[in-house]
């Protein structure tokens, strides 16, 4: 129920809303760099403001964390309606490597119909369409039910200080549901709901050797090097057909049904050409017997991020390195947990560990995955939605995808979440010259208006 008074808001407002977009993607709120750490308050407070002045929301607080601050906002003017929880991070993803990019990130540049810039639509653009719909809302009619936003700045980072704030204010946060804008669509044009996310555990491997670096003429063949060692850890830990050799790992994944897997076949055989040219890759190998969809969202993974250690400079030096150390990550899919899961990782490497070398795991972050049943009356409404704005039937996803806020909600404040996606395959999420489709902008606000005025009955 977009109703005409809406459409017509949105399309008079058009430019204005893109402008504002671009003030808040020109603020370079990488959460994961310590320098950055005023660029997020800055961003934290022009979204209160923006909140309390543009909107008229009856509070719009910035709320103190042990890490970057939350933005907090609530109209609970409709007594009887239902309340709608809305949910969105404003930190970005790190640059680099800033050559890449041909547009500067903080500079958000419009080329043909995309609006390039870091956070364009992860997760500025698809939050900030949340907002400017309730604005579209308020300005032809009013708010059609009881509004609460809670706004990160944490999620590319994971999510600490919400994970707290959640736990610790579920009465502040009651709602009927929760609704989050942070995921994709399978196509252009084509409205996407995703009903599964898959969970998280990030650790990094430390290898000590020696109680310093070693002088390879002096100790080579006698001396355990970390590099290699993490080389065969690694190695053992993930079979070349994609297999992860992590024993009990695989026995807490739920099945998927007949139907569940063909609609993944399906999918698989539309996106992977895609997913392919996106990437600039020649072929997407990984488990046999799983299509490339089920792979990448309802099976586990391990992947490795980063290894560091020995020498990297210019020229040559002949060290056995003391130290090194690998990130790694695993995904994890309904039923396994990230605390039981990082268990069973220690025990293998513990198994795993070479001669001479001692094998330390440091945990960083984790996510539950989560699952929405299609049957929930609130995810039909969003269906509806969708498919008022696009004139196009609604396509069902699992992504593979991490969101640890949409596992809280359901297991802490037992909401049912939404998540209605807008991005597409070649955003370049986290990579270089990430960018929005700037239709899918102004479908983002129409579709949420569309969804709050059928919760609002």
């Amino acid at each position: 129920m977009t109703n005409s008074a809406v459409r017509e808001y949105v399309e008079a407002n058009r430019e204005r809303f893109l402008d504002e977009l671009k003030e808040l993607v020109a603020i370079p709120s990488i959460s994961t760099l310590s320098e950055h750490q005023a660029d997020l308050r800055h961003a934290a407070a022009w979204l209160a403001a923006h909140l309390r002045e543009q909107i008229g929301m009856d509070t719009a607080r910035v709320i103190e964390t042990g890490g970057h601050p939350l933005v907090y906002g609530e109209w609970l003017q409709a007594p009887g309606k239902p309340t709608v929880l809305i949910y969105g991070h404003y930190d970005v993803q790190p640059v680099d490597p800033l050559e890449l990019w041909k547009t500067p990130p903080f500079e958000p540049t419009v080329v043909g119909e995309n609006l390039y810039g870091r956070g364009a639509v992860d997760d500025k653009g698809q939050m900030f369409a949340t907002i400017k719909a309730l604005e579209a809302l308020k300005a032809t009619g009013g708010f059609p039910c009881n509004i609460k936003l809670l706004i990160e700045g944490e999620e590319e980072a994971g999510g600490a200080s919400i994970a707290q704030y959640v736990q610790d204010h579920p009465s502040e946060l009651a709602a009927d549901c929760a609704l989050i804008l942070d995921t994709g669509m399978v196509a252009k044009g084509v409205p996407t709901i995703c009903y599964a996310l898959r969970g998280l555990t990030y650790l990094e491997i430390e290898a000590r050797g020696a109680g310093h670096d070693l002088h390879s003429g002096s100790y080579g063949g006698i001396a355990p090097n970390p590099i290699q060692a993490l080389a065969w850890v690694l190695a053992d830990l993930k079979s070349r057909d994609g297999t992860i050799n992590i024993p009990g790992l695989y026995d807490t994944v739920r099945p998927l049904s007949e139907q569940e897997r063909a609609t993944l076949e399906r999918q698989s055989k539309q996106l992977a050409p895609g997913l392919m040219q996106a990437a600039e890759l020649h072929a997407l190998p990984g488990e046999a017997g799983f299509s490339v969809l089920e792979r990448a969202t309802a099976r586990p993974t391990l992947e490795v991020h980063g290894i560091r250690g020995g020498f990297v400079g210019q020229g040559a030096k002949t060290v056995i390195p003391a130290v090194a150390t690998a990130k790694i990550s695993l995904r994890l899919v309904a039923n396994q947990k990230p605390d039981a899961v990082l268990e069973l990782v220690r025990q293998r490497v513990a198994e795993l560990a070479p001669e001479g070398i001692e094998l330390i795991i440091h945990e960083h972050h984790g996510g539950e995955p989560v699952e929405v049943g299609l049957d929930a009356p609130v995810l039909q409404q969003a269906v509806a939605a969708l498919e008022e704005e696009f004139g196009h039937p609604v396509e069902f996803e699992r992504g593979g995808g991490t969101i640890p806020v949409a596992a809280l909600f359901a297991a802490v404040l037992g909401q049912p979440v939404v998540m209605m996606g807008f991005g597409l395959a070649d955003d370049n999420v986290h990579a270089p010259n990430e960018k929005f489709y700037i239709p899918n902008y102004y479908h983002a606000i129409r579709s949420v208006a569309g969804f709050l005025s059928r919760v609002g009955g």
